[in-house]
């Protein structure tokens, strides 16, 4: 599509997303609601069915997360991702902000015995309590990219505590550099049509960013967290068009431990005064 001829979607575009619930909690439980299939010619737009990228993942996984202790997969959806995660670390914990994402993710898991699911907000204060018992890594995959700074911020400290002195948080976010317009007709919308599940998304969500290094240092400062490792990949989304290039964005991946001091600094004890 020539470079202007693609701004001729933007009047479907907005129309599309003005159905979107402007709370965030009610959009992706009615977005839940109404999936009734997954994998590959599923409904889900970021559900590519495989595990090739979680494969491309392993090797930064294995290098900077223990596997004996849990893991929390934050924004787990239908659980993809955390039923991958059972195969590497001695629990998986799969949470998401959606009641019927949690019921789909707990039905697809069934049998494996490692693996469990809740229903929290991980932008709430406090939500890491009561999840793990000790320190857990944590695998975050599409989750940052959709949330305000604020709402970012706020999860960085459910992260940290989830960590604690001993676990490491892994990102993977789309940093697509580009508006709107471009993004959708990256996926494959075109004047004449809008792949479903990209719509349904459109329909449903909040209008996603990007999130890159930059975002990271401001939403996990280099006061708070020790950056281990970080680098380019491709977000794979759900193969809608056939074209290969179309189901693969832009991404951002990085391993961070919170710094030692920020911890004890927040520990009960040190907010007691021992």
């Amino acid at each position: 599509m020539s470079a202007w001829r693609k701004y001729l979607l933007l009047p479907r575009l907005i129309r599309l997303s003005r159905s979107a619930p402007k709370d965030r909690p009610l959009a992706w439980d009615r977005y839940w609601a109404g999936i009734t299939s997954t994998g590959p010619g599923g409904e889900v737009l970021w559900d590519a069915g495989t595990d090739h990228e979680f494969l491309g993942y392993r090797d930064i996984l294995l290098r900077h997360l223990d596997p004996m202790l849990p893991v929390v997969d934050v924004g787990c959806g239908h659980g993809s991702f955390t039923r991958s995660l059972a195969g590497i670390f001695s629990e998986a914990i799969g949470v998401d902000i959606s009641r019927h994402a949690v019921t789909r993710a707990a039905d697809e898991s069934a049998g494996i015995g490692n693996i469990r699911f809740d229903i929290r907000d991980m932008t709430a204060p406090g939500a890491a309590a009561g999840l793990v018992d000790g320190p857990a890594n944590v695998f975050v995959r599409g989750v940052l990219h959709v949330l305000t700074p604020e709402d970012q911020a706020a999860l960085a400290e459910n992260l940290r505590v989830l960590a604690g002195d001993e676990g490491t948080v892994f990102l993977a976010e789309t940093n697509f550099q580009g508006n709107p317009v471009e993004y959708v007709t990256h996926l494959g919308a075109t004047r004449h049509s809008i792949p479903a599940p990209l719509e349904r998304a459109i329909r449903g969500l909040p209008m996603p960013g990007h999130f890159g290094p930059k975002e990271r240092s401001l939403a996990l400062p280099p006061a708070a967290w020790d950056l281990l490792e970080e680098g380019a990949v491709a977000i794979e989304t759900n193969p809608v068009t056939g074209v290969e290039r179309q189901s693969r964005v832009p991404g951002y991946v990085a391993a961070l431990r919170p710094r030692r001091e920020s911890v004890q600094a927040s520990s009960p004890q040190a907010e007691a005064g021992y």
